[in-house]
């Protein structure tokens, strides 16, 4: 099998060192980051306030070729604050549909789990079809599209917890977790560092380099063997002995975002062939948030990504 370097593979590795250099500790915020850039996904990534989650979708728009909006969710927002408006036009009594902040490239959703369901649920039919409908008229989105949502999992007063068909849109789930001693010496130091003087910019991913490798990750092979493990991985979740502790087992898009992942995963590591480690390695975020556990799991102290955990241990991989 050839595995020769794609051509658009020094773009997109420089990319990754650009989001590296900037965010110390994040190795997999960044890797999720490109998965969901690659394989045509929308990220949804939670931590405690200060673990640069903003940082992290603004370094990427700044290495990214394409419009970028940001929209920072309130209780008070309204659908129209995102997907944009018709407008009267009193010289000539018709009314100009005016896109929001929707229509552009990368858009960061910082604090999702603050907007109302209705803002929520507008980021429905956008995130999953790439369009939004007012009135009687359909209007496409930019290609390429790419939503990275935020939320914030300590607070909860004005907050509208994701109902579970928002979060199965999302292709990816990251949680993160705060940084140790040696980590957060870094931190201060890179800091310190930018504080002395602007870092050199980033020559930006075109859009044509992104579309040759969002193509290449398409052909990355993926055998019927993984493919066989992928659908294995999901289907424990509705039978099995596990299958118990599952109110609400993961949907047919579970399997699709594993495999799309993987194979975006296995892109960045210079491989035109998909591994049981590139889905190991996505299980828990590409499958945790499409499941509900049954009120006996919660009880006992279980979180969704143990289920997974438990999962892949007992599922072997061929």
């Amino acid at each position: 099998m050839d595995t020769r370097p794609d051509p658009a593979q020094p773009g997109v590795a420089a990319l990754a060192s650009y989001l590296g250099k900037g965010l110390v500790g994040h190795d997999v915020l960044v890797e999720r980051l490109l998965v969901a850039l690659l394989a045509d996904g929308h990220l949804l990534v939670e931590g405690a306030p200060g673990l640069a989650k903003t940082r992290a979708v603004k370094r990427l728009s700044d290495a990214v070729e394409g419009r970028f909006a940001r929209i920072q969710c309130t209780p008070d927002l309204m659908p129209s604050d995102l997907t944009g408006t018709p407008v009267y036009k009193p010289q000539d009594g018709t009314f100009e549909f005016v896109p929001g902040p929707v229509f552009n490239n990368l858009v960061l959703v910082d604090e999702i789990n603050r907007a109302p369901p209705k803002v929520q649920s507008a980021l429905l039919e956008a995130m999953a079809e790439h369009q939004v409908t007012a009135g009687t008229t359909t209007h496409p989105l930019p290609d390429p599209f790419l939503v990275v949502a935020t939320q914030n999992p300590i607070e909860h007063d004005g907050t509208f917890p994701l109902p579970e068909a928002q979060l199965d849109r999302f292709l990816l789930h990251v949680v993160l977790a705060l940084p140790g001693l040696e980590t957060e010496r870094q931190i201060l130091d890179l800091v310190e560092a930018e504080a002395q003087g602007a870092p050199a910019p980033q020559q930006a991913l075109t859009l044509t380099e992104l579309g040759a490798a969002r193509a290449a990750v398409r052909a990355v092979h993926l055998a019927p063997e993984l493919r066989d493990f992928i659908v294995r991985l999901v289907l424990a979740t509705r039978q099995g002995e596990l299958a118990a502790d599952i109110e609400h087992a993961v949907s047919p898009r579970g399997s699709l975002a594993l495999a799309a992942a993987a194979k975006a995963r296995a892109y960045l590591q210079g491989r035109d062939y998909a591994m049981p480690e590139d889905v190991a390695a996505l299980a828990g975020d590409a499958l945790a948030h499409r499941m509900v556990l049954s009120w006996r799991a919660v009880a006992d102290g279980r979180r969704p990504r143990d289920v997974v955990a438990e999962i892949l241990a007992a599922t072997p991989p061929l």
